[in-house]
């Protein structure tokens, strides 16, 4: 084994950013929809329905949830309290997130199209299913109601500038697709309504305007007072399993160090292997080694300056090494 000291310009450090498919099912669109009733029927579901890509129940795609600013929609905690409901907990849980601050309203659209909303649905994506962030254009989405079908994405390639409410970017929910309204003369806006919703990326959040979609599918919210726990999350729930389309994407920036380990021709071709050298004399075994040695690298190790084993790098193959070759092996960091 020989050592040798890096240099700074055996370093280079690159980011590159990685887009994959968002479902467990390793395909870009979900097209199934199931739910628990086990799941509904418990103390979670009063708040939120998860929503799984087979009947086997096993992986959670997204999270349903209706929220309220004065309660409405779900039952009160306590019937003397009035007012205090899940609904309503569900609505100070996304503004204290979103929103960071208590005093302010949810916004959906811009400019002159601006509607201020009580309510919102939030379709939150497990965890697990976004790494970093959603993928900005590759939300496709399709409800169903009554009044037909709308297919929504997000604006992110319509806008040219980032917006950001609170400390998170948001792009306005539309008509369109692949992140764009198209040709569509009202950018995907509905009229005196505002936008379809907000698409948090880095979130993993999107939230509906119940009032849009009420308006343009006949899909509406319960908003009646002190009424069954849960009944608009599956309300939203029937909309997106008739539309059979949830498309999303999921994006995550892996940095890689890449330390380039440089072998020159008059450098390790020797080695202390025990059967290079005599024990009892230290001389080389065999003789025509001494001018015309060879040695195969198999790995290399990272050190630090106490001598500490950092990283290993194994060869896919061993590759000979002489004084008349020189070797230059790129060894990838990421993390």
């Amino acid at each position: 084994m020989s050592f040798k000291r890096l240099e700074t310009d055996d370093f280079v450090v690159s980011s590159d950013s990685i887009t994959s498919t968002l479902w467990s099912t390793g395909v870009q669109t979900l097209t199934t929809f199931f739910t628990s009733s086990v799941q509904k029927a418990g103390s979670s579901g009063n708040f939120y329905l998860s929503v799984y890509e087979a009947d086997t129940l096993i992986n959670t795609q997204f999270d349903i949830v209706y929220a309220n600013s004065t309660g409405l929609g779900s039952a009160y905690y306590d019937a003397t309290v009035i007012g205090k409901t899940p609904t309503l907990s569900s609505y100070g849980q996304y503004r204290a997130l979103i929103l960071e601050d208590e005093n302010k309203s949810f916004n959906f659209g811009t400019g002159d199209n601006v509607h201020t909303a009580t309510d919102f649905f939030v379709i939150s994506v497990e965890r697990s299913r976004y790494k970093e962030s959603l993928f900005p254009g590759s939300l496709n989405l399709t409800l169903s109601g009554s009044n037909g079908e709308i297919h929504l994405t997000d604006n992110s390639k319509d806008v040219s500038v980032n917006t950001f409410i609170g400390s998170s970017k948001v792009y306005q929910l539309i008509s369109g697709s692949n992140g764009s309204a198209g040709t569509l003369t009202n950018s995907g806006f509905v009229n005196a309504s505002g936008s379809y919703g907000l698409v948090f990326p880095e979130l993993g959040t999107i939230l509906l305007n119940p009032q849009a979609i009420s308006q343009s599918i006949h899909v509406d919210a319960t908003r009646t007072e002190n009424s069954t726990n849960g009944v608009s999350n599956v309300t939203l729930y029937e909309s997106i399993a008739l539309g059979k389309s949830f498309q999303l994407n999921s994006q995550e920036t892996i940095t890689s160090d890449y330390v380039f380990a440089r072998a020159r021709n008059s450098e390790f071709n020797y080695t202390q292997n025990p059967t290079f050298i005599s024990g009892s004399t230290g001389e080389v075994i065999y003789s025509n080694f001494i001018n015309n040695p060879q040695t195969y690298i198999t790995t290399i190790g990272m050190y630090n300056d106490t001598n500490e084993l950092l990283a290993v790098a194994k060869l896919s193959r061993p590759l000979i090494k002489d004084f008349t070759k020189e070797a230059l092996v790129r060894v990838k960091l990421d993390f």
